[in-house]
């Protein structure tokens, strides 16, 4: 699948089968992060792979009681790391959530062009999260994702116009 198929393909997957992700395909899919473009090349994030239930049980109650993430058989959670990012993009923000959230939108699309389906899961109690993956303090819990083989197609949302959101040249 091409890169332009799997942006059109991806859906928020909320049901998933319980088939083992192979080894192999869980690289792929987690090296295609590790490929993402972030400020200076600092690559200030790290994700935990959580394949373990009452972890995974923990998630769900952080996760403001999303069942559906722990019927996935794994779940990614992505930190970020503010000491090791650029301090100031923009003048005025830390870039690591900028690197976790383009890392991820690797992920999620290599994830789709896998056959797997995600969900990025924004809601959410980061001490809860941070506690149940043992996160050290230095770490901030930017997003999660369930990680399987769809039981369902998810559903397709609309998307504004393109003349909607871009413009030229000015605002």
């Amino acid at each position: 699948m091409d890169v332009y198929e799997a942006i059109k393909m991806r859906r928020s997957i909320r049901k998933y089968r319980g088939d083992i992700v192979p080894e192999n395909v869980l690289k792929r899919v987690l090296n295609a992060a590790r490929l993402a473009p972030t400020t200076e090349n600092f690559q200030p994030w790290r994700i935990v792979v959580v394949t373990d239930e009452d972890i995974k049980r923990k998630l769900v109650s952080a996760c403001n009681n999303q069942k559906f993430i722990a019927e996935a058989p794994i779940v990614l959670v992505a930190c970020g790391l503010p000491d090791e990012a650029y301090p100031m993009l923009g003048g005025y923000m830390n870039s690591y959530p900028v690197d976790v959230a383009i890392a991820m939108t690797h992920l999620t699309l290599a994830a789709t062009s896998e056959g797997l389906g995600t969900c990025w899961i924004g809601s959410f109690k980061e001490e809860k999260v941070a506690e149940a993956i043992g996160a050290p303090p230095e770490a901030r819990v930017v997003a999660l994702t369930p990680l399987g083989y769809p039981a369902e197609e998810g559903e397709k949302t609309e998307r504004k116009n393109l003349d909607e959101l871009i413009s030229y040249n000015k605002y």
